[in-house]
């Protein structure tokens, strides 16, 4: 039997009206059987996301030892909901207890996680579904990461109990019992997890656009939407900024083999797009699937005379930004120099110069330097490995629009070329290369 777990974004739960669009998609399907809710987002465009709302509270508790002026506006988003549904429990009774939990626990991680806690609540009567609380499925290693073997035991049993479930996305607890939260966005990571456990068929992600788009509409008017794409041009898109699906989701559906779909709430009837295991992706004749990319990166140059043949030349400065607990996202080289890229985010004036000068103690550079506002910029596509001259045309198209290029990064598996240009050509890069592939 088919078994669907679907996601529903901020967006898609907004307000009242909206969620009885959602009740309509999920008794669409009899086979939309699990339902994984965020909490909900913004009305309009000046409106604020519950969870922010509920990350006040927790400012206000650190200051004042109450949030009860915080939490009216929650309970205010909350009530109106409730009676606009027309839900038969004494919603404010449940906000009661969730303002008195709030004060008690004074945890950020347990009050942001309400927001998902409260909407599920909602949902699930509405649709007259189950709640299972994700306190009591989804759990944590000591060391933040998911524990796999428990919480998917756990979700199977309860959800085979429930037959038809609401579970709130965002968060689980950690082996002591506490609330833990995933990244911003986890909801995704939540409704992944979900789906592996109940062996699901498809999981469906709700959100407010279409499917992945080619690349930014804020930078290309209507670029195209990309029907089909692989758990690998999924990652490498959503790494570089595609921001409609959380990167992290794919792991607990990747290793199941589930295909994704993601499909828009206000516009249900759209194809959007599905996200296949590599193993299954039929090329659909294109060179580039996306193209995708970041801004404000920092690259740190250093050049040495013979470095390939010091060992351990790599590994020595590494360990100098692994000191200052700083990721590096790529290390290009040559035969006498190497690059590394770092979010300007993450570096601050002290930390830079520490490294600077750990990395000229350690392997003593001929040269080193600085280059800063550089944006990154992928273009994805398993058709590139199969096309002769797509390195050309994307570099053709670069120059044509007269952008001096800072870096060329190309990964072994063909998969994605990454150029870095200055923060002020970013835009016309981007259409410069979507002009190319896309024709536009």
């Amino acid at each position: 039997m088919s078994v669907k777990v679907c996601k529903f974004g901020g967006t898609s739960m907004a307000d009242a009206n909206i969620i009885e669009c959602v009740k309509q998609i999920i008794e669409s399907d009899a086979s939309r059987r699990f339902v994984v809710v965020s909490a909900p987002g913004k009305r309009y465009s000046s409106d604020k996301k519950v969870t922010d709302l509920l990350l006040a509270c927790h400012k206000e508790l650190l200051k004042e030892g109450t949030c009860q002026k915080s939490f009216s506006a929650v309970r205010s988003r909350f009530s109106d909901i409730a009676r606009q549904l027309e839900l038969r429990t004494d919603f404010n009774a449940v906000l009661d207890e969730t303002l008195k939990r709030i004060e008690s626990e004074k945890s950020e991680q347990f009050t942001a996680s309400r927001g998902e806690y409260l909407c599920a609540k909602v949902v699930a009567e509405y649709l007259g579904f189950e709640f299972i609380d994700a306190e009591n499925v989804i759990f944590f290693n000591e060391n933040g990461t998911l524990n796999g073997e428990k919480t998917y035991k756990a979700v199977a049993v309860e959800a085979g109990k429930a037959g038809k479930a609401v579970i709130p996305g965002f968060y689980g607890t950690d082996p002591e019992g506490k609330i833990k939260t995933f990244p911003r966005g986890g909801s995704d990571i939540s409704g992944a997890v979900v789906a592996r456990a109940v062996s699901a068929t498809l999981y469906e992600n709700w959100t407010d656009v279409s499917g992945f788009l080619a690349c930014d509409p804020n930078i290309v008017v209507n670029p195209e939407t990309i029907e089909t794409l692989s758990y690998k041009e999924l990652r490498e898109l959503s790494y570089m900024g595609a921001n409609v699906l959380h990167s992290e989701s794919i792991f607990p559906v990747r290793k199941a083999n589930i295909p994704i779909q993601i499909k828009n709430a206000f516009r249900p009837y759209d194809t959007g797009t599905t996200i296949v295991p590599t193993s299954r992706y039929i090329p659909n004749g294109r060179t580039v699937t996306g193209i995708a990319g970041k801004k404000n990166f920092t690259v740190i140059y250093i050049e040495k005379s013979l470095m390939n043949s010091e060992i351990g030349f790599v590994r020595r400065v590494l360990s100098v930004v692994e000191a200052e607990n700083i990721p590096v996202e790529h290390i290009p080289t040559g035969i006498d120099t190497m690059s590394l890229l770092i979010e300007s985010g993450d570096l601050s004036e002290l930390k830079l110069s520490r490294i600077l000068e750990g990395i000229k103690c350690e392997v003593e550079p001929d040269i080193i330097r600085v280059i800063e506002n550089i944006a990154l910029i992928a273009t994805v596509g398993h058709g590139m490995s199969s096309s002769v001259g797509t390195s050309a045309r994307l570099f053709k198209a670069i120059a044509s629009a007269e952008i001096n290029i800072k870096m060329i990064d190309m990964g072994s598996s063909e998969l994605n070329i990454i150029v870095g240009v200055k923060n002020e050509d970013y835009e016309r890069c981007i259409k410069a290369i979507y002009g190319e592939f896309f024709g536009k």
